[in-house]
């Protein structure tokens, strides 16, 4: 009978850096499980002239590194952002958990370079926002590019390869719980693996399946806002001179109609834009932004989303955002993209117009279509306000030319009720990362990690 100390689920950021904590300790016996590929394997075809051939998996978000592999590579040092791990950690713990994440990621190759230090520049673009009622956070930034994440990824896996037990390719379809305890888990091929202790980091791409596990046995999932949105694309040139002081602008804006919580994230400069499959029982494509360390486009790109918190009775703010998402792809067969000028107009845009936009799209995947039949109201009228009002610091975003593609969601929307060990109701069963409900973003996640790891070495000793 096989027995772990540990058996993590999931190779994103969470799971890693738990299981490079975990891994000092020589005598524990620990296995890593994830359903994709080696990140040597994670190959994608959606720019390549066979376009996305959905594969399952979806290689973009699952397997070594999680989402977070193909994702721009931002790493963002600080506890302003990031998800809710504040309610679970005093300020100070917080910090020092972020330091202890910073080193590691600068020991496995992460840039020296840091955004967002020239206090100067950066005070100028913070008072120019605020006439436009916007709220810039600033925070230290490490940009690793697409492809210099993967490179850093790939020295953890040589790092942790010798250390513990590595099985990719693999699914988990269960967990084993006796009398409130956790006794292992249950793989896709009915083979049982026992352990004393498991973490579940299943990234966004696992978040409904460990809902299915929260109702089944009972772990009281909360919900968190559903983060609804688009992608913008814009010219690169109109972002450069907040881009050499801010790589990523993360604005706060509260819109003037609903008075909803709009943001953008993921800034892309001289990126392009993605889309990604999620699985699960009810499989979507949405749209993503990458920029790579070492090829540079034309464009610029980010994405302006809404969160949005429901109240009683509902319960599933997942299956929300997939829903529209899913609308997207019924009428577009996959990623939409529109003209702002259409969409401002009340018309669908069409290949001829957007083969004769001044700004050619760099995802040549996406079909021209109509957001206004994918998005409510609500959610449309937050994201034009907040372009309006990005106007004002960045001239040249409220543009004819300007593309928006639907949708893009972010699926950490049930938290998982734990302790501030991040244990859950059932002994020795821990969660982490963006899946769990917890964190948002690559340094948020592999913090969740290094908590949980520092839980359950201190249960060890």
């Amino acid at each position: 009978m096989t027995k772990y100390d540990i058996v993590i689920i999931g190779a994103g950021p969470a799971g890693l850096f738990s299981a490079l904590k975990l891994s000092n300790n020589p005598k524990l016996k620990i296995l890593l499980i994830d359903k994709g590929k080696k990140i040597k394997s994670r190959k994608c075809s959606q720019n390549s002239k066979t376009g996305c051939v959905k594969c399952q998996p979806c290689n973009l978000i699952c397997g070594w590194g999680g989402s977070g592999a193909f994702s721009d590579g931002k790493l963002n040092f600080t506890h302003k952002i990031g998800g809710w791990l504040g309610e679970y950690l005093t300020p100070k713990d917080y910090d020092n958990l972020i330091k202890d994440s910073e080193n590691l990621w600068l020991k496995f190759g992460a840039p020296k370079k840091v955004y967002g230090q020239n206090k100067k520049e950066v005070q100028k673009i913070i008072k120019k926002a605020k006439k436009a009622d916007l709220e810039i956070i600033t925070f230290p930034i490490r940009h690793m590019g697409s492809d210099g994440g993967r490179e850093i990824l790939e020295n953890m896996y040589k790092y942790l390869k010798d250390k513990i037990k590595i099985k990719l390719n693999t699914q988990v379809k269960d967990i084993i719980v006796r009398n409130k305890k956790i006794s292992g888990v249950v793989l896709d091929n009915g083979k049982k693996v026992y352990a004393q202790n498991v973490v579940i980091a299943p990234g966004r791409a696992g978040s409904d399946w460990l809902l299915t596990l929260a109702a089944k046995y009972k772990l009281e999932p909360q919900c968190n806002p559903v983060d609804l949105g688009v992608r913008v694309e814009i010219p690169s040139k109109i972002y450069t001179s907040i881009a050499k002081y801010l790589y990523e602008l993360k604005v706060h804006y509260k819109t003037k109609t609903f008075r909803d919580n709009a943001r953008t994230f993921c800034v892309c400069p001289r990126g392009e834009v993605t889309m990604e499959q999620l699985t699960g029982q009810f499989p979507v494509t949405t749209v993503n932004g990458q920029s790579l360390a070492r090829i540079k486009t034309k464009n610029t790109n980010f994405a302006i989303l809404v969160s949005t918190k429901f109240t009683f009775p509902f319960k599933d703010p997942i299956f929300y955002a997939k829903s529209i998402a899913k609308l997207a792809n019924l009428l577009s067969g996959g990623v939409m993209v529109q003209r702002l000028k259409d969409l401002v107009l009340g018309q669908r845009s069409t290949k001829e117009r957007i083969k004769r936009n001044l700004l050619k799209p760099s995802f040549r995947s996406a079909n021209p279509g109509d957001l206004a039949f994918v998005l409510p109201y609500r959610y449309l009228k937050d994201i034009l306000e907040t372009l309006q009002a990005l106007d004002r610091i960045i001239p040249g975003i409220w543009c004819n030319d300007t593309l928006l593609y639907g949708v893009e969601i972010k699926l950490y929307s049930s938290r998982i009720k734990v302790k501030n060990s991040l244990e859950t109701k059932v002994k020795n069963l821990y969660v982490a990362g963006d899946g769990a409900g917890l964190t948002r973003g690559l340094v948020h996640a592999s913090v969740s990690g290094l908590v949980v790891a520092r839980s359950i070495l201190k249960k060890i000793k």
